[in-house]
């Protein structure tokens, strides 16, 4: 319960698990909120609205505290993994069938109320960004929990339920600034998968601003640099009940965020695949294209069985001709061969991982020559190198890939030449240590 508010200067220093939401404490804010926000600008109270000037009054507090150093989160930095650390603030949103977004408020995170009815849960709208993995048992868990229960924790019940959702990072630099990498690219591939499930989503502006406000109210989360980033993970799922199959009548758009350590526990070292015969991650037609929770719930049976088997993940070819390269559970995968890299072309049935847009164009910056074709899973057996990318991975070097019984292993050295060079190049640019000439990273303070 509430019990430490929040301290001049500072946020509260115990974070709410549990927060009393039949009298929410909320700050709500209209959809064109300032650009300039600072946490340390905020004053809770229950249920205030703020207007267009008072938003302003903030902007203009945020702008004079802006300098004031925020404690970082007592926790162990060096013990992060991939997982949920509960935090401070999550966004919160809402429209009605036919509607558009207006205002959305900070809320503390915490429980959130979901009618048994909900669209997300019966029919499976929703959307949700990059990159994120819990464990299947837990999952499976979490989603008969939402039968008994109305009030639900934002966690992976909804992420691996059925619904819609995105993924990005926030990074803290020198100077104690935060740098967001390409949140804009998040927000357009989210209105692209709402339109493909009947949905709508917020502006690109309004996604943008959300996320900045969510992070810099949750800023002593943000890991010192080098310790790791800030998870971001926005959802945007139907809310309102309904029976029959249609759209629902409401919508919800929430963020929430984590601090994270490496996505696979080997870190930057060489991950181990198994090629997929027997299940199939999308079909042509389908939604494989767009970051609909179905797509990472069907994985979770091959993969929690490759686990069993001591494979780091799986990696699955396409459903019609079961020859061509498709995804990794929820990465993209590139080959090496010489100066060549080659990764599966945008069909349809591949995410358009914004992490492999950003290798796509970094590799050819360097002299590199990028393929977006057909991958045969042949090729892999003369391949140099092979790598995964995504929001959560950055890039994974690929050690062995085990394929009909036949194991292919690449290089002896650890992490490939390739590998670690894109990873280099692109995290040095997403953490502030090189100069942005991409024009990528947007900076908070």
């Amino acid at each position: 319960m509430e019990s430490s508010g929040v301290l001049a200067g500072g946020l509260h220093t115990k974070h709410i698990l549990s927060p009393p939401y039949n009298n929410p404490t909320t700050l709500l804010f209209p959809t064109s909120t300032q650009r300039l926000f600072s946490p340390s600008s905020l004053k809770l109270h229950n249920q205030l609205s703020l207007t267009h000037s008072a938003t302003r009054s903030v902007a203009a507090t945020a702008s004079s505290t802006a300098r004031e150093t925020i404690e970082l989160a007592d926790i162990c930095w060096d013990d992060l993994g991939f997982g949920l650390v509960d935090t401070d603030y999550m966004y919160y949103m809402k429209c009605s069938s036919g509607g558009s977004f207006s205002k959305g408020e900070l809320r503390r995170f915490g429980k959130i109320e979901l009618s048994p009815s909900a669209g997300v849960l019966n029919y499976g709208q929703g959307v949700v960004d990059d990159g994120g993995k819990f464990d299947a048992k837990d999952a499976a868990e979490e989603v008969l929990v939402v039968v008994v229960l109305k009030v639900l924790s934002v966690v992976m019940m909804i992420v691996y339920g059925q619904g819609l959702f995105e993924g990005l990072k926030a990074y803290r630099r020198e100077g104690d600034s935060i740098l967001l990498f390409r949140p804009e690219e998040n927000a357009l591939r989210m209105r692209m998968g709402a339109e493909r499930m009947c949905m709508p989503s917020p502006t690109a502006d309004q996604f943008v601003e959300a996320v900045k406000l969510t992070v810099l109210a949750n800023k002593r989360w943000v890991p010192p640099q080098g310790k790791g980033s800030l998870y971001i993970r926005p959802l945007l799922m139907g809310s309102g009940a309904v029976l029959g199959l249609a759209p629902a009548p409401e919508y919800t758009f929430l963020i929430y965020v984590s601090p994270v350590g490496n996505y696979f526990k080997e870190g930057l070292a060489p991950i181990n695949l198994v090629v997929e015969n027997e299940f199939h991650r999308a079909a042509p037609g389908g939604t494989g294209g767009i970051k609909t929770i179905g797509n990472y719930a069907s994985v979770l049976k091959a993969q929690s069985a490759a686990k069993a088997k001591g494979y780091s993940d799986v990696l699955y070819l396409d459903s019609v001709q079961k020859r061509y390269l498709e995804e990794v559970s929820s990465c993209n995968v590139f080959v090496v061969k010489g100066k060549t890299i080659s990764t599966p072309a945008i069909k349809g049935t591949i995410l358009p991982g914004i992490t492999r847009k950003s290798i796509i164009d970094v590799a050819r910056t360097q002299g590199f020559q990028v393929e977006e074709r057909l991958v045969a899973v042949e090729e892999l057996l003369d391949a140099d190198e092979v790598f995964c990318t995504g929001t959560a991975v950055v890039v994974s070097p690929v050690g062995s890939i085990t394929y009909l019984g036949k194991r292919i292993s690449y290089g002896e050295s650890g992490v490939g030449a390739v590998s670690q060079q894109l990873y280099s190049s692109l995290t040095s640019l997403q953490m502030g240590l090189t100069e942005d000439k991409m024009g990528w990273t947007m900076e908070l303070k």
